[in-house]
């Protein structure tokens, strides 16, 4: 019985710690690609009935609205998940005002293989670019031996999360 409390006291420590890290990274980026040094943060909040039609669900723990403290509106970043060979990970997307992909991130990759797809000079492929653009993976995507799931997961994600934008632009919810 001691044995089964001890385990469920660590996970639950575990889990604090690993949405602790998350957070802290998200802060770094954030404040790295603003080039500031607080902000707020807001849920960009949908409606039951849009959120049907999107290609990516938009909750109010994924997707949030970023303001500087005197409430000037830099930008937005979103949490995204896609599957690797047999998990998830996690990445985050950061955009400017203009809905221009500023920085993509993986922040948990919780597998041993693929890895890759986390590398810096592989995801600024995907900087700069809009909702007007639509990536192809071994077109304007690069390959990677070894993370082909992994990229393919992620250029998709990726796709379906600007389509979404497109979307919500379409119907002023942004």
């Amino acid at each position: 019985m001691k044995q089964h409390i001890f385990f469920i006291g660590l996970l639950f420590l575990m889990s604090f710690s690993s949405s602790d890290r998350v957070s802290r990274l998200i802060d770094k980026e954030i404040k790295s690609v603003f080039n500031i040094v607080e902000y707020q943060k807001e849920a960009v909040l949908v409606s039951e009935e849009i959120n049907k039609a999107l290609p990516t669900r938009i909750t109010k723990t994924n997707f949030y609205k970023i303001t500087t403290i005197d409430e000037k509106h830099i930008g937005y970043y979103f949490l995204g998940k896609a599957f690797g060979k047999t998990d998830y990970f996690d990445f985050l997307v950061i955009l400017n005002n203009d809905f221009v992909i500023s920085k993509i991130k993986v922040l948990v990759y919780r597998e041993d293989h693929g890895s890759e797809v986390g590398s810096k000079r592989w995801l600024r492929q995907f900087t700069g670019k809009s909702t007007k653009h639509t990536f192809k993976y071994q077109d304007d995507i690069a390959a990677i031996s070894g993370a082909t799931i992994s990229a393919k997961s992620m250029t998709r994600e990726i796709n379906k999360f600007l389509k979404t934008i497109e979307i919500l632009i379409q119907k002023h919810q942004l």
